[in-house]
């Protein structure tokens, strides 16, 4: 069963109780931490206690949220955490990692449904005896190792600062310069969606940024293709990169034919950063 949202706002947890009260056969509910198509985070630890009050498992997206925010599993009850080496973990695509609960647990040792290299039970078994079930992706498994060093370093708790005070300044710059956010209630720390003002060319921006300047943004995905820009704040990103990145922004959007002040957003986000 899909719940289908509007893109920029977050689930309303009441509409997943009203679901799950209608659909009693449901056995679990699937949901994203942090959704970076559309920059939005959703109540997560809500929607933990709804699935624990239904009995179904919660299986969580982790893979911009992990590294990113604090997301407690074992506080909240989830079942079922998965997240990836590319984002907050600062490494390419090529690691996977999931953590389960008891319960979920349980579930994988019933399930009858075939399975060969994502059969958790034979990975389990390896990884008891210091091992993996297939060939492991061993030089990733070493960047990994320097990654966890620097986070171990930095603190997880002054990491998920860092994340919350480069997500605000970034969202106040561009509000300073009169844009607008795709995700204004419930923002993530892990990524900022802009709209594109009107009579700016979406795909110019972030063109312009990486042909120009060698500053790269994202753009919007879908229906949101053109119409949003994205700026990350996720893994090894300070505040003098997220000025720069807020500069050039500017700098391409008076270029392209915005009117503004140069310099306003990153004022605005200078206050935050150094208070």
């Amino acid at each position: 069963v899909n719940i289908d949202v509007e893109w920029g706002k977050a689930v309303n947890p009441q509409v997943v109780e009203d679901t799950l009260k209608d659909h009693p056969q449901a056995k679990a509910v699937f949901w994203q931490a942090s959704e970076t198509s559309t920059g939005v985070k959703h109540p997560n630890q809500e929607l933990a206690q709804i699935c624990q009050k239904y009995g179904v498992l919660s299986v969580v997206d982790g893979i911009t949220a992990i590294g990113v925010f604090d997301v407690p599993m074992d506080a909240w009850g989830l079942d079922v955490v998965v997240s990836g080496s590319q984002k907050a973990f600062m490494l390419p695509p090529g690691l996977a990692f999931i953590a389960l609960s008891e319960k979920a647990w349980a579930r994988v040792e019933e399930a009858k449904c075939p399975r060969y290299y994502f059969d958790l039970r034979k990975e389990l078994k390896s990884q008891s005896k210091a091992d993996t079930a297939y060939t492991p992706a061993v030089s990733m498994i070493m960047g990994l190792r320097a990654s966890l060093d620097i986070i171990k370093r930095e603190g997880l708790e002054n990491i998920f600062a860092r994340h919350a005070l480069l997500s605000k300044a970034t969202r106040e710059a561009m509000k300073a310069l009169g844009l607008e956010l795709l995700a204004s209630e419930s923002p993530s720390e892990a990524v900022t969606a802009v709209k594109v003002p009107p009579g700016v060319d979406g795909g110019a921006i972030t063109k312009t940024l990486r042909d120009k300047y060698g500053v790269t943004i994202a753009g919007g995905q879908s229906q949101l293709k053109g119409k949003i820009f994205r700026i990350s704040h996720m893994g090894y990103v300070s505040k003098a990169d997220m000025l720069l990145v807020i500069g050039m922004v500017e700098v391409v959007l008076k270029e392209l034919g915005y009117p503004l002040e140069l310099g306003k957003g990153v004022s605005k986000a200078q206050e935050i950063l150094f208070p």
